[in-house]
């Protein structure tokens, strides 16, 4: 596997900002080639005054970031935002004192977020958290919704919510199946998903064993097969995929066992069996971590944590970099 640097690396704000910390970003563009990127910032992580922020991408420039959900004086964390066929956005996150007792709330937007419903529970009296738990849900070829979703309590262990009415209702997987001599550590979480054929839809999950990790399902994300480990080493920290309008998989994460820098695209044609075409977004010492990438029309778009003080942004295609991907 070879690397190339990336180029044009936007952040959608510097130091002055209105909070100390930020992480943790989500990414949607609009049918006008428009973008909302969401993030949590405050204090630090986990401290009562964090909230979801968000900013819009605009004739190329970043607004200033603006509050967009604030619940209660708890720590609010990990944002989703989701458009669904008819352009509504849809901004989900968690709310709690300690990740076992997350609650999942939602606004949603019908004006490419300048503005909000009140918040409303994704699924009454949850605790641990139902719904999408850090990356994008995806709309399958028949319709239905599928949020990544995983619980953090005595091990950490992925499933797969569902929607067959447009976010009305959901119902949950089985918890996938792991081994723990294999899935040392916690286990697993934080699964990102792809659909490669009708009802075919995988998943890629963030471990604590050093190797990403892998389920299958052949009906639509019902049921999945045990998890298994792939060939990609994972630091135990957030990853990301998009299905790219050609069928390419781009992965973005840090591609080592420990640490969280650098940062890269890999990129697959074989439906994630082999990623033999790497991009490196950040190789300098410090934090770059937590991506969302999502396919656009001439390729994809990517927000990550740079170093929990700023998000950084970019886009391109293989086409466009610079130097291409090799």
């Amino acid at each position: 596997m070879t690397a190339t640097p990336a180029t044009a690396i936007q952040h959608i704000f510097a130091d002055k900002r209105p909070f100390a910390q930020c992480h943790a970003s989500t990414l949607v563009q609009f049918a006008d080639h428009t973008f909302l990127a969401a993030w949590f910032g405050g204090s630090k992580e986990s401290s009562a005054d964090v909230g979801i922020w968000g900013a819009d991408y605009q004739q190329g420039q970043w607004s200033t970031p603006r509050l967009l959900a604030k619940t209660r004086d708890d720590a609010h964390w990990n944002p989703v935002l989701h458009i669904d066929e008819d352009g509504r956005v849809y901004l989900f996150f968690k709310v709690g004192v300690t990740i076992p007792d997350w609650e999942t709330w939602l606004v949603e937007s019908d004006d490419g977020g300048q503005h909000w419903t009140e918040p409303r529970e994704l699924v009454a009296r949850d605790r641990g958290g139902r719904g999408p738990v850090k990356n994008k849900m995806i709309i399958l070829g028949n319709g239905a919704w599928l949020a990544g979703a995983s619980f953090e309590k005595d091990g950490w262990d992925v499933f797969v919510d569902r929607s067959e009415d447009r976010g009305q209702t959901w119902t949950a997987s089985d918890l996938v199946d792991r081994d723990p001599a294999v899935f040392t550590g916690h286990g697993a979480i934080q699964p990102t998903l792809w659909e490669s054929a009708p009802e075919q839809v995988h998943m890629l999950v963030r471990t604590t064993c050093g190797k990403i990790g892998r389920s299958d399902s052949s009906n639509g994300g019902r049921s999945w097969s045990p998890l298994y480990t792939t060939d990609l080493p994972n630091n135990n920290s957030g990853l990301d995929l998009a299905r790219l309008n050609d069928g390419t998989l781009a992965l973005v994460c840090n591609p080592i066992e420990k640490g969280r820098t650098p940062i890269c695209i890999l990129l697959s044609t074989d439906n994630g069996q082999t990623w033999p075409r790497r991009l490196d977004l950040e190789i300098d010492e410090g934090e770059y971590s937590y991506p969302a990438i999502i396919a656009t029309e001439t390729g994809m778009a990517i927000t990550y944590t740079w170093k929990r003080e700023r998000i950084a942004f970019w886009q391109g295609s293989i086409e466009t970099e610079r130097k291409p991907i090799s």
